[in-house]
């Protein structure tokens, strides 16, 4: 096959992992930075033109598509599917996930489980807001914010007001979220591929901070799903119509409670903690749908 891996660095980790796994099962891989892709769009040829070229005769592409250019590298992949080619990320599925809000809905609409959020239009009645998620402590989130920025958890009511207000005096948007004291700052990341969870670890944060996220110091170890995790975790995946994702959960004492649902999951923390090379996944999925 002749794929196209659509990254800004190929010296990342998960681009240059997805790169080594490609070209050990003897396909073609070329890296390009979407940003740098021009799109022409006309009437039963739609076309990329990159760093002086047509892109053509390609099989698969795998997005790589960071939040802070979702719009133009959600443009390119729906270029490619115009041109017919097999995406791992289709660019509406991507879409739903970026959208925090929207996600949310859509997996509730799912019955899949969720810390109670409530958002609304820069209400001036901060105070029920807070009660509505059951009062503080509790987590207050930027909808554009990503690896574990722009989260703040607000311990006491009057904390949570006056955090409330200042978003709203700033014009930002912000969701108020349950505080899952049991978790411990810990969640689950599981790595789905095609339907099935192929690893998942363990992410605890590091002490006095309740994000867990590994780019804000915390560590990760594998972990065996139960039933009711795995559940959960494909049917988030499939709610939102990813073909890979890293769904990420907190362990509660009404069971499994779905966060995120990340469509460019990072492949380092996940295959240093698990041991698999989940880079030869993603690509062995690619030659099923190809084909």
């Amino acid at each position: 096959m002749r794929i196209v891996i659509l990254s800004r660095n190929p010296k990342l980790y998960s681009t240059s992992r997805l790169v080594e796994a490609a070209e050990k099962r003897g396909h073609e891989v070329m890296v390009v930075d979407h940003l740098k892709c021009n799109i022409e769009i006309e009437k039963k040829s739609p076309k990329i033109h990159y760093k002086g070229e047509y892109i053509t005769n390609i099989d698969a592409i795998i997005p790589r598509i960071g939040a802070s250019v979702t719009f133009y590298g959600t443009a390119v992949i729906r270029q490619f599917e115009m041109m017919k080619v097999f995406t791992s990320v289709s660019s509406q599925a991507l879409t739903r996930s970026r959208d925090k809000l929207s996600s949310l809905q859509i997996l509730a609409r799912a019955g899949v489980g969720l810390p109670k959020t409530v958002f609304t239009n820069y209400t001036k009645d901060v105070e029920h807001v807070v009660e509505s998620v059951g009062g503080a402590p509790l987590v207050l989130k930027l909808l554009e914010g990503t690896q574990g920025l722009g989260v703040v958890l607000a311990e006491t009511k009057n904390a949570a007001t006056s955090v409330l207000e200042a978003f709203n005096g700033l014009g930002a948007r912000v969701i108020a979220q349950q505080f899952i004291k049991e978790a411990g700052g810990a969640d689950i990341r599981a790595f789905v591929v095609d339907g099935k969870v192929i690893g998942a670890m363990k992410r605890q944060g590091k002490e006095g901070e309740f994000r867990s996220n590994l780019h804000r110091g915390g560590n990760a170890t594998v972990i065996e799903l139960t039933d009711e995790e795995e559940k959960t975790a494909l049917k988030a995946t499939k709610a939102l119509g990813l073909g890979v994702a890293g769904v990420d959960m907190l362990q509660s004492s009404k069971g499994p409670l779905v966060l995120e649902v990340n469509s460019s999951p990072g492949l380092e923390g996940i295959e240093i903690a698990t041991g698999k090379n989940i880079a030869k996944e993603i690509i062995r999925y690619l030659e099923i749908h190809v084909e």
